[in-house]
């Protein structure tokens, strides 16, 4: 099964992980990101992330199925918040499951660097300071400004 989605509330590591369920693979490997407390040297507080969905959904499922065509994987599925997420929170799953580890690992890693490439989903870091500023997926700031 294919499929990359948002989803406002928290996600499920484990059920997703069991959508990858295939007798004939051998791997799977899947990442978890997670709200951490710091970016570049300021205390972030928390996140909130805005996706424009008819794009982001489009282009996650093209990116999902570009890795089926380049690595040798049964399944892959992506999910991805939106809204308001606090420090801990997982803000992205991806997994990938394949016949070898090597398919599993290297589609994996491609899919999530894909996905902050292409996918347009925005995050806006609140800092302790009381400033907050948005970024686009790739860690740089929107309209050069923080």
């Amino acid at each position: 099964m294919n499929g990359f989605s948002l989803c406002p509330d928290a996600i499920d590591g484990a059920a997703e992980a069991r959508r990858l369920d295939d007798a004939g693979a051998g791997a799977c490997v899947v990442f978890e990101g997670w709200v951490r407390n710091h970016n570049e040297g300021r205390a972030v507080q928390r996140l909130d992330y805005q996706a424009f969905a008819p794009l982001a959904l489009s282009e996650g499922g093209k990116i999902l199925a570009e890795a089926q065509s380049r690595f040798a994987v049964r399944a892959a599925s992506a999910v991805h918040r939106t809204g308001s997420l606090a420090i801990g929170e997982m803000a992205v799953w991806v997994g990938v499951s394949a016949d070898h580890r090597d398919a599993a690992f290297a589609a994996c890693r491609w899919i999530i660097d894909e996905i902050k490439q292409r996918v347009p989903i925005w995050k806006n870091e609140h800092y302790a300071d009381g400033e907050s500023g948005w970024l686009h997926p790739d860690n740089s700031p929107v309209d050069g400004v923080r």
